[in-house]
């Protein structure tokens, strides 16, 4: 089963959390999107949370069920 994947990214002033081109939300305050994105990131388990920096980088990265080790590859 494929993972649904969430983003975390800058949105002007604020943040927005995306599914594909998808936009789930806009918030006022990093926390406050990354707390949406894991509420969302559970409810459509197997999930992965990805959140970024301000310009754009990854920082970091949440997997919810499905996150088999070692990795392939």
């Amino acid at each position: 089963m494929k993972r649904n994947e969430y983003h975390v990214v800058p949105n002007g002033g604020g943040w927005k959390v995306e599914q594909g081109s998808n936009v789930v939300g806009t918030y006022d305050t990093k926390q406050r999107a990354v707390d949406a994105g894991r509420e969302a990131a559970h409810a459509h388990e197997p999930s992965q949370l990805v959140v970024h920096t301000a310009d754009g980088r990854i920082e970091t990265e949440y997997t919810y069920q499905n996150d088999p080790y070692p990795p392939a590859g």
